[in-house]
């Protein structure tokens, strides 16, 4: 069950370091669909699952449990998997450095993380573009919930999407979008955009019936695209899909995320945090409805499948149909698409004086289901695969 993800990451040129066990799709044979239908965190239990559609997986994800939080990690790349798995080797680990630093979980912490792991990336590219110059266009969509202290963080930068099912008075699950989406196909996203660079006519561009920022890109904030924010790396303008049509004269997109604090109280069930080829299938009510109706174990995979099933009949297919394509294929069917459910168990959310003084990326390793995962380079804390999911100490 690990060749598949061999070979993928075989096909990116990157060794996958740790990755947690995943299982095939059962009762579909889909060869891209693959899945983790139960696992623990400090406060409840998660299922995560993932669909490859393009022909290198751009999609990584990340969950890192200790024994009062747990981290949610979505990573969406464009233009390659350089940057989100940069994201996934290192945004965690700037956190927990920050938070042991100042002894807490904040906005401005999160905000902080982002910050370095952007500067990080950029700085990545500074180096590397001599031997691989369109790294200056690969970025990221990144989306991080943090459960502390009882409270939920999101953070976010792109258009992959958190919403969390609650159950209203008359007991009927509710989908409360906690995400603002950062895609000029917004309205809200194009005056924004209008309104920060009033000499530029050209800053939002309908093309090809899809609104994109310099006629290029649709999502307005991101890790990465370092030829839209910096005119030193602009791109070779022999490559059309990245040529602009005149020179960068300041940043178009930012890193500076959005920014959601909630403390959770019973009527918060599960909060769904998935890229955006899940939304562009389901709505968020249709989303939670199927997360509420259907057991834990394996929902994940289940809304992934939904998803699929919706977008194969957009198509006049039928999924058994579509399961037969090769990845590359795929993409034109439908995006790669990762979901992570995280279900809140509320007699296990840590008590408000929990401390961080003992925040660590290592150890943990006597929690009975660390038995479950591989950890091939040692380290207990991070992995680096497009789907990883680890167990963290303190935190």
């Amino acid at each position: 069950m690990f060749s598949w993800l061999g070979r993928t990451a075989s096909a990116c040129l990157v060794p996958v370091r740790r990755y947690v066990r995943m299982s095939k799709d059962e009762d579909a044979d889909d060869a891209l669909l693959w899945s983790r239908d139960i696992g623990q965190h400090s406060a409840g239990e998660y299922s995560i699952a993932v669909v490859q559609a393009n022909e290198c997986i751009e999609d990584h994800s990340q969950v890192e449990t200790g024994r009062n939080a747990t981290f949610v990690g979505v990573y969406d790349g464009h233009g390659g998997p350089d940057a989100a798995r940069f994201i996934s080797d290192h945004l965690f680990l700037h956190l927990i450095r920050l938070a042991r630093e100042n002894g807490t979980i904040s906005e401005d912490i999160i905000r902080n993380a982002f910050s370095s792991t952007e500067d990080g990336f950029l700085a990545h590219v500074q180096r590397t573009r001599q031997l691989k110059p369109l790294i200056a266009a690969i970025g990221s969509c990144c989306l991080v919930g943090v459960i502390w202290k009882g409270t939920l963080y999101i953070a976010n930068l792109g258009d992959s999407r958190a919403v969390i099912g609650c159950l209203s008075r008359s007991n009927n699950i509710i989908a409360d979008q906690l995400t603002s989406d950062h895609n000029a196909s917004m309205e809200e996203v194009r005056h924004e955009l209008r309104s920060l660079h009033p000499d530029d006519s050209q800053i939002v561009v309908m093309k090809h019936g899809v609104w994109r920022i310099k006629g290029i890109i649709q999502v307005s904030r991101s890790i990465g695209d370092a030829y839209l924010k910096r005119p030193e790396f602009t791109v070779d303008s022999s490559v059309p899909r990245f040529r602009l049509s005149e020179p960068l004269r300041r940043s178009v997109l930012t890193a500076e995320p959005s920014i959601y604090t909630r403390v959770l109280n019973p009527q918060d069930k599960f909060v769904i945090f998935a890229s955006d080829g899940l939304w562009e299938q389901l709505t968020n009510q249709e989303a939670v409805e199927i997360v509420y109706k259907f057991p834990r174990s394996g929902i994940a995979r289940r809304l992934v499948r939904s998803a699929l099933d919706v977008a194969a009949k957009k198509r006049e297919m039928r999924y058994s149909d579509l399961k037969k394509l090769d990845k590359g294929i795929r993409r034109f069917f439908h995006d790669d698409i990762t979901v992570i459910v995280v279900f809140i168990d509320h007699e296990l959310l840590s008590a408000p004086n929990t401390s961080v003084s003992e925040l660590s990326v290592r150890g943990f390793i006597d929690v009975p289901e660390a038995s479950e995962f591989s950890a091939l380079d040692g380290l207990s804390g991070i992995g680096s695969s497009a789907v990883s999911s680890s167990l963290t100490t303190g935190f």
